[in-house]
C-alpha cells in the first residue's frame, strides 16, 4: 500500500500540470474569464467528451463560435433569430435538438441564479455527490418540453451510471490547488466528497492496480475506487484521477 501510493502520489504530481491542459477538453473553459463562460463551457466539454480528445476540443470550440465567443452572454439574451446559430451542430449522437434544450435549461436556470453550482445542490446546502447528481439530472429534465431522446446525455447514480463526464465537470469546478489544471470556483461542494471520474483509461488501470473489485463498470465501481483512493488521501481523492489516467497512457502498468 505505501508503494501504491508513493506511485500514484508521483504520477498525480506529474500529470496535474498546466501542460497537461493543451490536449485535454478541460482547455475548453481554461479559454474564458468570466466564471459563468467557464461552468458553461465546462458542462459542455464534458459533456462532449466521447471520442478522440481532439475531435471533442474542436467541436468545442464550433460550439463556443456559434455563442459568439460570449456563451453567458449569449444564453442569456439569445432571441429566437440568435437560435439560428446553433442549428446543425452535431458531435456523434448529440444534436442540435439536445443542443437546443440545453441552452433553454441553462437560460432558465441563469435567470434564477448566480453560478451552476447552485443546480448540484438541495436549497443552498451540499449533502452528497450522489445526491447532487440525482438532483441534478432530475431538475434538468423536470420540464414539458423536455426532450426524451437528450435523457441519455445526463447521466445519474439513479440508473446505476458511472456518470464519469459529470464527475469529471465537478473536478475541475471544485478542485482547489495551486497547480492550474483545476478551478476550485465552486466553494459549496468540498473537493473530499469528489467521485473519481472512470473512463477507460482510468477503469483499465485501477483494475490493474486492485483499486476495483466489481466486474462492471457502474456508479457503485465509481464510489468503490474512490473509497480507496481515499486511502491515500481522504481530502482529496479525485486528484488521483490524473494518476490513474496518466498511467495508462503511458502503459507502463
Amino acid at each position: 500500500m505505501t508503494k501504491l501510493k508513493e506511485l500514484l502520489d508521483e504520477k498525480a504530481d506529474y500529470y496535474n500540470n498546466p501542460s497537461f491542459i493543451l490536449n485535454d477538453p478541460i482547455s475548453i473553459p481554461h479559454g474564458f474569464t468570466v466564471k459563468q463562460d467557464k461552468e458553461i463551457m465546462g458542462f459542455f466539454a464534458a459533456t462532449l467528451a466521447w471520442g478522440q480528445r481532439k475531435t471533442i476540443i474542436n467541436k468545442c470550440n464550433e460550439l463556443a463560435d456559434r455563442f459568439d465567443n460570449e456563451p453567458y452572454k449569449f444564453i442569456t439574451g439569445y432571441g429566437n433569430e440568435d437560435l439560428k446559430n446553433l442549428t446543425g451542430f452535431k458531435h456523434r449522437t448529440f444534436n442540435e435538438t439536445d443542443l437546443l434544450y440545453f441552452v433553454d435549461y441553462l437560460r432558465r436556470f441563469y435567470n434564477e441564479n448566480d453560478s451552476l453550482e447552485d443546480a448540484f445542490l438541495t436549497d443552498g446546502s451540499f449533502i452528497s455527490i450522489e445526491n447532487s447528481l440525482i438532483g441534478f439530472e432530475y431538475n434538468f429534465f423536470d420540464y414539458p418540453y423536455a426532450p426524451v431522446r437528450t435523457r441519455k446525455h445526463v447521466a445519474t447514480p439513479a440508473r446505476n451510471s458511472a456518470c464519469k463526464r459529470l464527475n469529471m465537470f465537478l473536478r475541475w469546478m471544485v478542485r482547489d490547488d495551486d497547480r492550474g489544471v483545476d478551478f476550485g470556483i465552486w466553494k459549496r461542494i468540498p473537493q473530499s466528497a469528489l467521485i473519481c471520474p472512470i473512463d477507460v483509461h482510468v477503469d483499465r488501470t485501477a483494475r490493474k492496480l486492485g483499486l476495483i473489485t466489481r466486474k462492471q463498470t457502474d456508479w457503485k465501481t465509481a464510489v468503490e475506487l474512490t473509497q480507496n483512493l481515499r486511502l491515500f488521501d481522504e481530502d482529496d481523492p479525485a486528484k488521483y484521477d490524473f494518476a490513474l489516467f496518466g498511467l495508462s497512457i503511458e502503459k507502463v502498468i
